[in-house]
């Protein structure tokens, strides 16, 4: 009879439900979540968020862990780096979508000052937009560009509906910001 780690005695105790060794288990390993977390995505906010999706997944799924194929440092660290990497790569897809969009938007057939002006306002959108946290970025053109629902960019990014919300609260905050420090600018120049 093979003996278990104090770790795998906590999975175990996980998986019957103990939140006491669930806040154990949390206490041990999450600075090594966020570490990893934050060199992938390069967002304290965002490997904030991936920690806690990662604990989520560890507390209804504690019993998939098996020793023969490592750790349990191991398995959560490759949790870990497979989940930020799925992040990343929904956060491209939308964002490639969506730059798409931005660039090969024809203008209407207006008079020449109007599509200057379009072009104009296109490209400060653009640069803002730019500007943005990633995950702002990513939520911003989600919800505003792709018409996603806060709803539907939850499950497409794998994070939860207050956050997305938040997202697109302080983005939007933070373009108004950007657009306005340029008008004064281009103002201050006239």
């Amino acid at each position: 009879m093979t003996s278990i780690s104090d770790e795998e005695y906590l999975l175990q105790q996980i998986g019957n439900g103990s939140s006491k060794a669930f806040e154990q288990l949390y206490d041990r390993y999450s600075p090594l979540v966020f570490r990893i977390a934050l060199g992938i995505l390069k967002n304290q906010a965002d490997a904030e968020d991936l920690c806690h999706d990662v604990f989520l997944e560890i507390y209804h799924q504690a019993a998939s862990y098996n020793r023969d194929k490592g750790s349990i440092e191991a398995w959560i660290a490759v949790r870990t780096r497979s989940r930020c990497l799925d992040r990343l790569r929904r956060a491209r897809r939308i964002h490639s979508r969506a730059e798409e969009e931005l660039n090969n938007k024809p203008a209407e057939q207006a008079p020449v000052e109007e599509q200057i002006i379009l072009k104009d306002e296109r490209e400060a959108i653009h640069k803002a937009l730019n500007g943005l946290p990633a995950a702002q970025r990513v939520a911003i053109y989600g919800n505003f560009f792709l018409g996603y629902s806060h709803r539907k960019l939850a499950a497409q990014l794998n994070r939860p509906l207050g956050t997305i919300k938040s997202l697109v609260r302080y983005g939007m905050n933070n373009m108004r910001k950007y657009l306005k420090e340029q008008t004064k600018d281009y103002q201050s120049k006239r």
